[in-house]
């Protein structure tokens, strides 16, 4: 895959940009960013989709497929580690010297010295950086955000504003969340993962150390995650503001609604404040603390923040309703690691009460389930009453001889509760078999699996909404 090259000086005029691969969740919105900006830009991507579509609708061409011709004229090129070094437009920027930067590099040029909120962590940041903005729209403010995930209320991942204030979902996948100008970094956990790149949990920690020691403001972190909590101890900042559930946090989680929506007190500055949130789960209510100590850190005042993040209705791929059939409720969630599935299937729990739920999950690279494929067994089968597994959806990385959902179904204790079906057709008709009125359906993974989701309910039958 292409990774980034953080010691590149980026060019201060970068001309007509290329974006290959335009229409992931995080480029097709730095796209939008830039056309909004003036700059001349075009795109590629393998297929079309929702993003690919609003940007053509908004005036960006989009080409489907790569090929050489796609870059034309243009001066830079944009890409995104899920390409491969023998992507034809990388080669052909190459062979032109054409500057090719990674899509964090990008939007670090396109921000420049702006006052900067990154928001970062192995989960929940989509989320986070959602509900921060959520919240100083209602507070009366204008960021700039570019988000990994749709606002469901906004509609969109990326927004210009009119204030100097940006908020960001900061990548830590690649090391490139090390290339902003940090005022206030906001870190959710420090949950070890991305090891392909990071090579060790130390390695791993150590960029976290990096990146919220060079905020220039205020660095608020979790003081319920056992990686964070290491990350904070070795801390040399002047100003830290911890937020969770835990005895000693600053902004403090201490009441929080066994089911539904997400209901929840927060002691902070000697105040006790409550709200609910439109989203369900403890998980939430945890982001929602996360996102108010960057908010008061901002200069607002506590209550009216609180109230404002209320106002946040999810972001698309995460615990999203897809439909309704024969009583059966279909969701989709993002979650790709074990702690994320945990909190899924835990927030489905609150929702659905006595019913079952039925886990479609599918394994995100090859690197990942082979290293924790006991993980995400022991979480499916703990929170789900039954677990479908696809095959792996390999992203970035070349398969791995014996490596397949297999191995996590294999790890299921109770072999009755899992059933591994790598043929899409019959893991939804395995799905209807298995689902019955007053279910809950989930599929989860972070790569195409949200595509099974209309074969799902075709396959469960007459809509019962």
């Amino acid at each position: 895959m292409i990774k980034p090259d953080l010691e590149m000086t980026i060019p201060d005029d970068l001309g007509r940009v290329h974006f290959a691969g335009i229409g992931g969740s995080g480029m097709s919105g730095i796209a939008q960013m830039f056309h909004r900006a003036g700059i001349v830009v075009t795109g590629s991507d393998t297929r079309d989709s929702a993003a690919v579509q609003a940007l053509r609708a908004d005036g960006v061409p989009v080409a489907i497929g790569h090929a050489t011709e796609n870059l034309g004229d243009a001066d830079t090129l944009v890409v995104t580690g899920a390409l491969w070094l023998d992507n034809p437009e990388y080669v052909e920027a190459l062979r032109r010297g054409i500057p090719v930067l990674h899509r964090s590099q990008a939007l670090a040029w396109l921000i420049g010295r702006t006052r900067l909120v990154s928001v970062a962590g192995a989960h929940g940041k989509t989320t986070s950086t959602g509900m921060i903005v959520t919240g100083l729209l209602g507070l009366g403010a204008s960021p700039s955000f570019v988000n990994g995930g749709v606002i469901e209320s906004l509609g969109v991942s990326s927004g210009a504003g009119t204030d100097p204030l940006y908020v960001i979902e900061a990548d830590e996948s690649d090391g490139s969340f090390l290339l902003y100008h940090t005022a206030i970094a906001l870190i959710t956990n420090v949950d070890a993962d991305h090891l392909d790149h990071y090579g060790t949990r130390e390695a791993f920690d150590d960029a976290f150390v990096r990146f919220a020691d060079h905020a220039s403001e205020l660095v608020v972190i979790s003081a319920d995650d056992a990686g964070a909590t290491r990350v904070r101890e070795r801390l040399t900042h002047r100003n830290v503001v911890t937020f969770g559930e835990a005895e000693g946090a600053d902004v403090r989680l201490v009441e929080v609604a066994d089911s539904g929506l997400a209901s929840f007190t927060v002691e902070i500055g000697g105040r006790r404040l409550s709200a609910t949130l439109r989203v369900p789960g403890r998980h939430n209510a945890v982001n929602a603390v996360g996102a108010l100590a960057v908010l008061v850190g901002l200069g607002f005042d506590a209550e009216p923040a609180l109230e404002a993040i209320a106002g946040f209705g999810g972001t698309k791929r995460r615990f999203e309703l897809h439909g309704v059939r024969r009583g059966v409720s279909v969701y989709d969630d993002y979650a790709h690691h074990p702690t994320e599935v945990a909190a899924a299937l835990s927030a489905a729990r609150d929702v659905i009460g006595s019913g079952r739920i039925i886990a479609v999950h599918q394994p995100h690279t090859y690197s990942r389930t082979q290293a924790m494929s006991a993980e995400f067994a022991e979480v499916l089968e703990r929170y789900a009453d039954h677990t479908i597994v696809l095959d792996v959806y390999g992203a970035r990385e070349d398969p791995v001889p014996g490596v397949t959902g297999r191995l996590v179904s294999e790890r299921f204790v109770d072999q009755d509760r899992v059933s591994f079906v790598p043929d899409w057709d019959e893991a939804a008709v395995r799905t209807a078999e298995v689902a019955g009125d007053g279910d809950f359906v989930i599929t989860l993974g972070c790569g195409d699996v949200y595509r099974i989701v209309p074969q799902l309910l075709q396959a469960l039958g007459t809509d019962g909404a």
